[in-house]
């Protein structure tokens, strides 16, 4: 059975997933506009619904998302 390594994270899901958001922005600010700069702001949307998805799923009571 091949060995699998476990990675010990030091800061929490929502802490990486806000640090990679703000880095993709950060990225994006720096090019023109254009299709890249888009992509990467996708990206870092996609990331905030990520964050706020862990968010209400590790909730003591998940509710329905708020529109």
């Amino acid at each position: 059975m091949p060995f699998r390594s476990r990675i010990k994270h030091t800061a929490t899901l929502a802490e990486r997933l806000a640090a990679e958001a703000e880095r993709l922005r950060e990225r994006a600010k720096k090019m023109p506009r254009g299709a890249q700069r888009e992509e990467l702001l996708r990206k870092a949307r996609q990331t905030d619904i990520a964050s706020h998805m862990n968010e209400w799923l590790s909730s003591s009571r998940p509710q329905s998302p708020k529109q």
